[in-house]
């Protein structure tokens, strides 16, 4: 399934895409209030497979002409596709030609840090540049959702903690992540992890570590690569990170970016982003999220 969260009058609902269009799940229940099935994103997550499968036969079996509908190019608010994760752990460094053009070794272990939920934005959203940057970049990530607690797991049995995976922009103002040995000041500013337009239960995406992805900034492609390029593949990352911490559902994990980023440009040819420019990042089977950038 292709879940999503839609935003009105300040609250966040559950949305389903199927091939008909969107269906706002809040609005059927305020509708038919005999519905016994979950209005909002981490209901699902922490529902789980019994709740995908009654999302699933209600899609399913129910009348269409009793559903009104949503197109992708309607006018409403696109929410984080999930918006209250415990955890949002971050890797860095973990795509071979990304270590390359930065001119970094690879790392020996995964490079984690962490954001923050302020930092949770979704599709079409406008992000606002901080006035404390002015090396704001791009990084198109493969974001991994957990599904059930997860502590000490084998590689071997590490996708099955998975609930779901999705298209994520992990922003980093580079002038403030390096302005000290530690990344986090660059990497948690407000909007700076936008998340979805959907979030794509596993059961879509059977190899996590063969996935196309790439970023359009203002229609001119800047990345294109392949998860197969990872350094740390997906079974790696969540057994590793299990082992040092428990992973619960709902936890986002961002796997790290390709090759094509800013900061691997020559210093004289880096040309950050600016007010009015449109950065859309794309993932194989995941979808494509855009977001425009403001002061």
């Amino acid at each position: 399934m292709k879940l999503l969260t839609i935003k009105r009058n300040g609250t966040n609902r559950l949305g389903v895409k199927t091939d008909k269009g969107i269906i706002d799940i809040g609005r059927q229940v305020e509708n038919f209030q005999n519905l016994s099935l979950p209005t909002e994103i981490m209901e699902v997550v922490h529902g789980g497979e019994e709740v995908v499968g009654l999302l699933e036969t209600y899609v399913k079996e129910s009348d269409e002409s009793k559903m009104a509908f949503l197109s992708e190019n309607d006018d409403f608010e696109w929410g984080p596709c999930i918006t209250n994760p415990e955890k949002i752990i971050c890797v860095g460094l973990n795509y071979c030609q990304h270590a390359d053009e930065t001119g970094a070794s690879y790392p020996e272990s995964p490079i984690l840090f962490s954001k923050f939920n302020n930092t949770l934005t979704g599709h079409n959203s406008h992000i606002s540049i901080p006035k404390s940057t002015e090396q704001l970049d791009y990084e198109v990530e493969l974001g991994i959702v957990i599904g059930r607690r997860a502590k000490d797991v084998p590689e071997e049995d590490a996708l099955n903690y998975v609930f779901g995976y999705c298209t994520a922009n992990d922003l980093s103002a580079r002038d403030l992540q390096f302005k000290t040995n530690q990344w986090l000041l660059g990497k948690t500013c407000d909007d700076f992890s936008p998340i979805g337009p959907y979030l794509v239960t596993k059961d879509e995406v059977k190899d996590p570590n063969n996935l196309a992805l790439r970023t359009i900034v203002n229609g001119i492609e800047r990345q294109n690569s392949n998860t197969s390029d990872m350094i740390f593949n997906c079974k790696e990352l969540i057994s590793y990170i299990s082992h040092h911490m428990t992973l619960e559902p709902g936890d986002l994990i961002l796997t790290g970016t390709p090759e094509g980023v800013i900061l691997g440009e020559p210093e004289d040819k880096r040309n950050y982003l600016k007010p009015d420019d449109e950065v859309t990042v794309e993932i194989e089977k995941l979808g494509a999220l855009t977001n425009r950038f403001i002061y």
